[in-house]
């Protein structure tokens, strides 16, 4: 009786060690290196790098410009790697502004993300990722920062696609009333580039929304 015990039990450990041990092994690959986002970082980084190690050549851009921006891909990979993986979105541009966010848990939306309305004035919670803003197709914005471009102006009607960790800002400036924003590594999109529902339409249309991109004004947002 005591030998099967004893053959029982080692057939339970040997059943664990099979089939445990393939999770544990998941476990120990951190939440990070499967963030899309990462993944894309740590390849860009990879290409910049080899060009200025001259292994590579990237026309357009000056070896300054590289530089530029492999310190700031080290940086985002940095926070990726510290586990901020949400953006935070202030509106001080005297309009309301369309922000990306996560879906509503009950969503049957075909898109990764959706669309909702941050008045003037409002900043969106802590640790819900606002992933980005739309462009409406009569705006003008100023990107002080893609491609190492000072001033660059963006026409809508497109998506800015901020990298997590970050904190947007956009903001009027009081002498030629275009609005600006400062974030590095943003991504410009336009209808067709990613599954987001990026539309063709005005900030007068914006401006009738009902702002919604806060937990109180929407309770029934993924976590």
């Amino acid at each position: 009786m005591k030998i099967i015990k004893y053959l029982v039990m080692v057939l339970i450990l040997t059943a664990n060690l099979l089939f445990v041990q393939p999770s544990w092994a998941d476990a120990k690959k951190p939440s990070f290196a499967k963030n899309p986002e990462y993944i894309e970082v740590t390849k860009n980084l990879d290409v910049l790098l080899k060009a200025k190690e001259g292994q590579t050549q990237l026309e357009n851009y000056t070896p300054e410009e590289i530089q530029k921006k492999i310190d700031e891909l080290e940086f985002q990979k940095y926070t990726l790697e510290s586990g901020i993986n949400w953006s935070q979105c202030r509106n001080e541009t005297g309009k309301t502004v369309a922000v990306y966010g996560p879906k509503q848990k009950k969503s049957s939306e075909q898109y990764e993300n959706a669309l909702y309305f941050l008045a003037d004035g409002q900043t969106t919670e802590e640790k819900w990722d606002c992933e980005g803003f739309y462009v409406p197709n009569d705006a003008v914005l100023t990107d002080l920062t893609v491609e190492g471009q000072d001033g660059q102006q963006l026409r809508g009607a497109v998506a800015v696609k901020i990298p997590d960790g970050t904190n947007l800002v956009l903001k009027k400036n009081p002498d030629t009333g275009i609005v600006e924003f400062n974030v590095p590594s943003s991504k410009i999109l336009k209808a067709g580039d990613a599954n987001w529902f990026i539309p063709n339409v005005s900030q007068a249309f914006i401006d009738t929304r009902v702002p919604n991109a806060l937990p109180s004004q929407n309770e029934d947002i993924e976590d």
